[in-house]
Protein backbone atom coordinates (compact mmCIF):
# COMPACT_ATOMS: atom_id res chain seq x y z
CA UNK A 1 0.00 0.00 0.00
CA UNK A 2 1.15 3.36 -1.20
CA UNK A 3 1.58 5.94 1.52
CA UNK A 4 0.32 9.88 0.92
CA UNK A 5 3.28 11.92 -0.48
CA UNK A 6 3.00 15.65 1.22
CA UNK A 7 6.11 16.75 -0.56
CA UNK A 8 4.89 15.59 -4.10
CA UNK A 9 1.35 17.58 -3.06
CA UNK A 10 3.08 20.44 -1.69
CA UNK A 11 5.26 20.56 -4.84
CA UNK A 12 2.51 21.20 -7.14
CA UNK A 13 0.99 23.68 -6.01
CA UNK A 14 3.04 26.44 -8.07
CA UNK A 15 2.77 24.69 -10.68
CA UNK A 16 -0.77 24.35 -10.45
CA UNK A 17 -0.99 28.68 -9.34
CA UNK A 18 0.21 29.09 -12.56
CA UNK A 19 -2.71 28.20 -14.33
CA UNK A 20 -5.13 29.46 -12.31
CA UNK A 21 -5.08 32.76 -14.01
CA UNK A 22 -6.66 30.70 -16.96
CA UNK A 23 -9.54 29.25 -15.00
CA UNK A 24 -10.14 32.42 -13.71
CA UNK A 25 -10.18 34.24 -16.99
CA UNK A 26 -12.49 31.56 -18.32
CA UNK A 27 -14.87 32.38 -15.31
CA UNK A 28 -15.24 36.06 -15.68
CA UNK A 29 -15.50 35.92 -19.21
CA UNK A 30 -18.28 33.38 -19.26
CA UNK A 31 -19.86 35.24 -16.07
CA UNK A 32 -19.87 38.94 -17.50
CA UNK A 33 -21.04 37.23 -21.36
CA UNK A 34 -23.85 35.19 -19.04
CA UNK A 35 -24.93 38.51 -17.09
CA UNK A 36 -25.32 40.39 -20.05
CA UNK A 37 -27.19 37.43 -22.08
CA UNK A 38 -29.48 36.47 -19.12
CA UNK A 39 -30.52 40.00 -18.29
CA UNK A 40 -32.02 39.84 -22.15
CA UNK A 41 -33.51 36.94 -21.46
CA UNK A 42 -35.32 37.56 -18.84
CA UNK A 43 -36.75 40.80 -20.22
CA UNK A 44 -37.60 39.03 -23.07
CA UNK A 45 -39.88 36.42 -20.67
CA UNK A 46 -41.19 39.11 -18.08
CA UNK A 47 -42.64 41.44 -20.93
CA UNK A 48 -43.74 38.20 -23.28
CA UNK A 49 -42.37 39.49 -26.30
CA UNK A 50 -44.05 37.47 -29.22
CA UNK A 51 -41.92 34.37 -30.38
CA UNK A 52 -38.90 35.58 -28.87
CA UNK A 53 -40.82 34.56 -25.59
CA UNK A 54 -40.97 31.35 -26.78
CA UNK A 55 -37.65 31.05 -28.15
CA UNK A 56 -36.13 32.25 -24.68
CA UNK A 57 -38.01 29.47 -23.04
CA UNK A 58 -36.59 26.84 -25.45
CA UNK A 59 -33.51 27.80 -24.91
CA UNK A 60 -33.57 28.25 -21.13
CA UNK A 61 -34.82 24.65 -21.76
CA UNK A 62 -32.39 22.65 -23.10
CA UNK A 63 -29.61 24.44 -21.72
CA UNK A 64 -30.90 24.01 -18.37
CA UNK A 65 -32.02 19.98 -19.44
CA UNK A 66 -28.59 18.91 -20.81
CA UNK A 67 -25.51 18.24 -19.18
CA UNK A 68 -22.50 20.92 -19.53
CA UNK A 69 -20.50 18.37 -20.50
CA UNK A 70 -21.98 17.61 -23.74
CA UNK A 71 -22.86 21.40 -24.75
CA UNK A 72 -19.02 21.24 -24.14
CA UNK A 73 -19.09 18.84 -26.83
CA UNK A 74 -21.54 19.56 -29.13
CA UNK A 75 -19.83 23.36 -29.44
CA UNK A 76 -16.58 22.16 -30.45
CA UNK A 77 -16.41 18.38 -31.82
CA UNK A 78 -20.32 18.85 -33.26
CA UNK A 79 -21.00 22.47 -35.14
CA UNK A 80 -17.45 22.37 -37.26
CA UNK A 81 -18.57 19.62 -38.83
CA UNK A 82 -22.45 21.17 -39.37
CA UNK A 83 -21.11 24.82 -39.76
CA UNK A 84 -17.53 25.14 -41.44
CA UNK A 85 -16.94 28.86 -40.25
CA UNK A 86 -16.69 27.01 -36.75
CA UNK A 87 -13.83 25.07 -37.66
CA UNK A 88 -10.96 27.75 -36.57
CA UNK A 89 -12.87 28.23 -32.92
CA UNK A 90 -10.27 27.09 -30.44
CA UNK A 91 -10.71 25.46 -27.29
CA UNK A 92 -10.28 28.15 -24.79
CA UNK A 93 -12.99 30.23 -26.83
CA UNK A 94 -15.30 27.37 -27.26
CA UNK A 95 -15.47 26.75 -22.98
CA UNK A 96 -15.88 30.21 -22.55
CA UNK A 97 -19.12 30.29 -25.40
CA UNK A 98 -20.29 26.68 -23.43
CA UNK A 99 -20.13 28.21 -20.32
CA UNK A 100 -21.79 31.48 -21.05
CA UNK A 101 -24.68 29.46 -22.67
CA UNK A 102 -24.76 26.79 -20.38
CA UNK A 103 -25.17 29.37 -16.71
CA UNK A 104 -27.11 32.17 -18.81
CA UNK A 105 -30.29 29.67 -18.52
CA UNK A 106 -30.09 29.13 -15.02
CA UNK A 107 -29.43 32.84 -14.54
CA UNK A 108 -32.05 34.23 -16.68
CA UNK A 109 -34.36 32.34 -14.13
CA UNK A 110 -32.74 34.30 -11.27
CA UNK A 111 -33.30 37.56 -12.80
CA UNK A 112 -37.04 37.10 -13.86
CA UNK A 113 -37.84 36.32 -10.40
CA UNK A 114 -36.33 38.88 -9.07
CA UNK A 115 -37.57 41.16 -11.23
CA UNK A 116 -41.19 39.96 -10.16
CA UNK A 117 -40.31 39.67 -6.83
CA UNK A 118 -40.95 43.95 -7.16
CA UNK A 119 -44.47 44.97 -6.37
CA UNK A 120 -46.45 46.09 -9.80
CA UNK A 121 -47.14 49.22 -7.92
CA UNK A 122 -43.83 50.70 -8.57
CA UNK A 123 -43.51 50.06 -12.51
CA UNK A 124 -47.41 52.12 -12.25
CA UNK A 125 -46.28 54.53 -10.11
CA UNK A 126 -43.25 55.55 -12.54
CA UNK A 127 -45.07 54.88 -15.71
CA UNK A 128 -47.41 57.31 -13.97
CA UNK A 129 -45.50 60.36 -13.68
CA UNK A 130 -44.00 60.32 -17.63
CA UNK A 131 -41.72 57.56 -17.42
CA UNK A 132 -41.03 55.01 -19.85
CA UNK A 133 -40.99 51.30 -19.40
CA UNK A 134 -37.76 51.19 -20.34
CA UNK A 135 -36.62 53.95 -18.28
CA UNK A 136 -38.62 52.40 -15.22
CA UNK A 137 -37.07 49.07 -15.74
CA UNK A 138 -33.42 50.56 -15.81
CA UNK A 139 -33.64 53.26 -13.07
CA UNK A 140 -36.51 51.61 -10.42
CA UNK A 141 -36.81 47.64 -11.32
CA UNK A 142 -33.79 46.80 -11.81
CA UNK A 143 -31.58 48.17 -9.35
CA UNK A 144 -33.60 46.96 -6.64
CA UNK A 145 -34.27 43.30 -8.80
CA UNK A 146 -29.92 43.59 -8.65
CA UNK A 147 -30.01 43.55 -4.85
CA UNK A 148 -32.45 40.32 -4.93
CA UNK A 149 -30.75 38.50 -7.62
CA UNK A 150 -26.95 38.81 -6.30
CA UNK A 151 -26.86 36.09 -4.15
CA UNK A 152 -28.22 33.33 -6.92
CA UNK A 153 -25.76 34.80 -9.13
CA UNK A 154 -23.05 35.01 -7.39
CA UNK A 155 -23.28 31.18 -6.40
CA UNK A 156 -23.84 30.49 -10.38
CA UNK A 157 -20.30 32.24 -10.81
CA UNK A 158 -18.91 29.84 -8.09
CA UNK A 159 -20.28 27.22 -9.47
CA UNK A 160 -18.81 28.50 -13.15
CA UNK A 161 -15.67 28.46 -11.64
CA UNK A 162 -15.58 24.75 -10.26
CA UNK A 163 -17.11 23.95 -14.07
CA UNK A 164 -14.29 25.48 -15.52
CA UNK A 165 -12.58 22.25 -14.58
CA UNK A 166 -14.40 20.55 -17.52
CA UNK A 167 -12.74 22.88 -19.97
CA UNK A 168 -9.67 20.17 -20.16
CA UNK A 169 -11.87 17.50 -21.87
CA UNK A 170 -11.78 20.20 -24.47
CA UNK A 171 -7.69 20.45 -24.29
CA UNK A 172 -7.49 23.08 -22.31
CA UNK A 173 -4.38 23.82 -20.04
CA UNK A 174 -6.53 25.06 -17.05
CA UNK A 175 -5.85 23.91 -13.31
CA UNK A 176 -7.22 20.51 -13.69
CA UNK A 177 -5.85 19.58 -16.95
CA UNK A 178 -2.48 20.73 -15.41
CA UNK A 179 -3.04 18.22 -12.35
CA UNK A 180 -4.39 15.42 -14.63
CA UNK A 181 -1.12 15.30 -16.62
CA UNK A 182 0.97 15.74 -13.37
CA UNK A 183 -1.35 12.98 -12.33
CA UNK A 184 -0.54 10.63 -15.70
CA UNK A 185 3.04 11.17 -15.38
CA UNK A 186 3.90 10.33 -11.55
CA UNK A 187 1.13 8.04 -11.28
CA UNK A 188 -0.15 10.00 -7.74
CA UNK A 189 -3.28 10.29 -8.98
CA UNK A 190 -4.45 11.24 -4.84
CA UNK A 191 -1.89 13.37 -4.17
CA UNK A 192 -2.43 15.56 -7.69
CA UNK A 193 -6.11 15.69 -7.36
CA UNK A 194 -6.14 16.44 -3.54
CA UNK A 195 -3.52 19.28 -4.51
CA UNK A 196 -6.16 20.39 -7.23
CA UNK A 197 -9.08 20.41 -4.55
CA UNK A 198 -7.91 22.50 -2.17
CA UNK A 199 -6.75 25.02 -5.13
CA UNK A 200 -10.46 25.41 -5.90
CA UNK A 201 -11.33 25.27 -2.38
CA UNK A 202 -9.28 27.99 -1.28
CA UNK A 203 -10.49 30.14 -4.67
CA UNK A 204 -14.20 29.31 -3.50
CA UNK A 205 -13.94 30.78 -0.07
CA UNK A 206 -12.24 33.95 -1.27
CA UNK A 207 -15.10 34.48 -3.57
CA UNK A 208 -17.80 33.46 -0.87
CA UNK A 209 -16.47 36.26 1.22
CA UNK A 210 -16.62 38.15 -1.30
CA UNK A 211 -19.99 37.79 -1.68
CA UNK A 212 -20.56 38.37 1.73
CA UNK A 213 -19.52 41.28 1.75
CA UNK A 214 -21.18 42.37 -1.63
CA UNK A 215 -24.26 41.08 -0.07
CA UNK A 216 -23.55 43.60 3.17
CA UNK A 217 -23.04 46.68 1.50
CA UNK A 218 -26.44 46.52 -0.85
CA UNK A 219 -28.41 45.67 1.95
CA UNK A 220 -27.08 48.39 4.10
CA UNK A 221 -29.49 50.60 2.54
CA UNK A 222 -32.32 48.26 3.92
Amino acid sequence: MMEFDLEYTLGLFPILLKYLSTTMEMALWGFVLALVLSLTLAIVRVFHIPVIHWLAMLYISFFRGTPLLVQLFLLYYGLPQLFPVFVGMDAFTAAIVGLTLHFAAYMAESIRAAILSIHKSQMEAALSIGMSRYQAMRRIILPQAARIATPSLMNYFIDMIKSTSLAFTLGVAEIMGKAQMEASSSFKFFESFMAVALVYWVVVIIFTRLQHLLEVHLNRAY
